[in-house]
């Protein structure tokens, strides 16, 4: 039997303010959704203005990257990401009804090599809701001592 690191609710919200700031300060109205190893939201805000779509999106990211354990943006990324055409994966963004999610601004939240959870953003474009999950991985690492996660936008474990 191992132990297992959970996130909880303090660090979710942390890292989900740190992501909303670093959206205001960039000034992009974004959703963020902080998921568990299950892909299942912990933290889930929208900024004022921001899509109404975003709430879904945001979520629907956080639980592909948490799920799959890679950043979204991997699944499409030329030339062998797994969801293009031809490649393994083509069409996988059409299983859990739709959630799966094949485009940027999903990652990942890895915690001293293992996945506990995922962190998406929608509303910016892809460079911004980068910025902004990759602040939220950030503001996890600075509050975690004695842990390391892995702050990158290309993330796959």
């Amino acid at each position: 039997m191992r132990t297992s690191i959970k996130l909880e609710l303090a660090e979710a919200r942390h890292m989900a303010a740190a992501a909303l700031k670093k959206a205001a300060d960039i000034g992009v109205p974004e959703t963020v959704c902080i998921v568990d190893d299950g892909g299942y939201p912990i933290v889930l805000e929208r900024m004022d203005g921001a899509r109404l779509t975003g709430p879904q999106i945001a979520w629907n990211k956080a639980f592909t990257a948490a799920g799959h354990k890679r950043s979204t943006h991997l699944f499409n990324q030329m030339p062998n990401g797994p969801a293009l055409p031809g490649n393994e994966a083509f069409g996988i963004q059409w299983s859990f009804e739709g959630r799966f999610a094949v485009f940027v601004g999903g990652f990942p939240i890895v915690v001293d090599d293992e996945v506990v959870g995922g962190v998406g953003l929608s509303g910016g474009n892809g460079e911004q809701d980068t910025h902004c999950g990759i602040a939220a991985l950030q503001a996890l690492q600075d509050l975690l001592t004695g842990h390391r996660v892995l702050v990158a936008a290309d993330i796959k474990k």
